[in-house]
């Protein structure tokens, strides 16, 4: 079935993994498949002042909204049109003041309700799929995610139920919920299907979300992008995907395995670290991961980073430093040491993980462009000239694919590589 808006592809049903998307023409690599407008959305409460509410433009001279002060816009223009979402959030956050704090997901959910209300004509993200052909997953959920939908349904009722006449009832309330969390309402994740090596990837300038092939897609194949991280080994990819998105991945890269050896490297040793041994060390470093995430909202700055250094140490007398547990942690320690403006800790941890990472990460991974920026920044700012500028061009290659070569950011690096001359 051709899709309305996506030339150059067809929906199908495929026997093992339900409804996806195949090329019916050739894609080159960096070529535009296909680009979606976003049927609703809100910006994150981290977001706010940096961004504008309508556009996701990311600029310092926003101006507030002079009823509820807590909406940003690039002008008149942006603000008119994210009046007929905002006025619904506007009346709310004046009339909760401070205690106004209902989740993104809640906010998303209820913008999707008045969207669904004000307007009558298809818009181009449903030319592509309809809101109803979105999966819910309802038979899959466990408790506590019902119990997560039950309190979701509750803040909504609680912070909208004055604004919003005759809310839908529980039950399609229910569904709706499930239906954001499980596919993101983004029509690319319910178009496409899943695979830990994709042939596209997905960014976004401003609202709309542009598909980009990575590998050369000819006549009749799937398109498959990635749903999540694709940094971690196998059995880790598998279980977040089967939490997140109900499915155990069979994919080329799960089947065969191919990365999880360099993935899971361990140190080489005069005595070898018995099986046991290595896989008691996965298991202190899955929890470590865990811990780490529930203590950046308690622990101070520096508590945080020699937590870092301390799992670091333990788990590198098995693992080897490119084995993506301790990448995990390095990580970590980077975003630590550049919160504390220490530039020469961030370029050291930098440059132990861009190598590996370029390894372990498809070809063209944002991830990888992100941490050449990052180092390319920190050679500049630390008067490594060549170093940064070599740097930024390794990041700007990958992002003249990811993003497109008349993307905003490509022209940011563009820029910064120009005034090195």
């Amino acid at each position: 079935m051709k899709n309305e808006g996506i030339e150059g592809t067809e929906r199908f049903l495929s026997p093992d993994r339900g409804r996806g998307l195949r090329a019916v023409r050739h894609f080159a690599v960096g070529e535009l498949v296909f680009a979606c407008p976003a049927y609703s959305y809100v910006l994150t409460v981290n977001e706010r002042g940096a961004h504008c509410e309508h556009c996701f433009t990311r600029r310092e001279d926003l101006f507030k909204c002079g009823k509820c002060k807590q909406a940003y816009y690039c002008n008149v223009d942006c603000q008119r049109g994210d009046w007929p979402m905002h006025k619904l959030e506007c009346v709310a956050m004046c009339a909760y003041g401070e205690n106004w704090c209902p989740s993104e997901t809640v906010r998303l959910v209820a913008r999707i309700i008045m969207k669904q209300r004000v307007t009558t004509d298809r818009t181009p993200s449903e030319r592509l799929l309809l809101l109803k052909e979105f999966e819910a997953h309802l038979d899959k959920m466990d408790s506590e995610k019902e119990e997560l939908n039950q309190a979701d349904i509750a803040a909504l009722h609680h912070f909208y139920s004055k604004h919003i006449s005759d809310l839908p009832d529980d039950q399609a309330l229910t569904e709706l919920f499930a239906q954001v969390k499980s596919e993101n309402l983004m029509v690319h994740f319910a178009l496409m299907n899943h695979s830990c090596s994709p042939n596209v990837i997905v960014t976004y300038k401003g609202t709309v979300a542009e598909v980009r092939a990575v590998q050369e897609i000819n006549p009749g194949e799937e398109i498959f992008d990635s749903y999540i991280d694709l940094l971690y080994p196998t059995e880790d990819r598998r279980e977040r995907l089967l939490e997140s998105y109900f499915f155990m991945c069979q994919c080329t890269e799960c089947t065969t395995r191919s990365k999880d050896k360099a993935k899971t490297e361990v140190r080489k040793l005069s005595s070898p670290p018995e099986p046991k041994e290595i896989q008691s060390m996965v298991h202190y470093a899955k929890n470590v991961i865990e811990e780490f995430r529930r203590a950046k909202h308690y622990k101070n700055i520096l508590e945080l980073l020699e937590m870092c250094e301390l799992s670091l140490e333990k788990m590198g007398a098995i693992f080897a430093d490119t084995n993506v547990y301790m990448l995990h942690m390095m990580y970590q320690a980077m975003g630590v040491c550049l919160y504390m403006q220490d530039w020469d800790g961030a370029m050291s941890y930098g440059e132990k993980i861009v190598q590996p990472y370029s390894v372990h990460y498809p070809t063209y991974s944002l991830n990888v462009a992100s941490m050449y920026l990052k180092l390319g920044r920190l050679y500049l700012g630390l008067e490594k000239k060549s170093q940064g500028v070599k740097a930024l061009k390794k990041a700007l290659a990958i992002m003249e694919v990811a993003h497109g070569k008349d993307h905003h950011y490509v022209a940011e690096v563009k820029r910064e590589i120009l005034d090195q001359k």
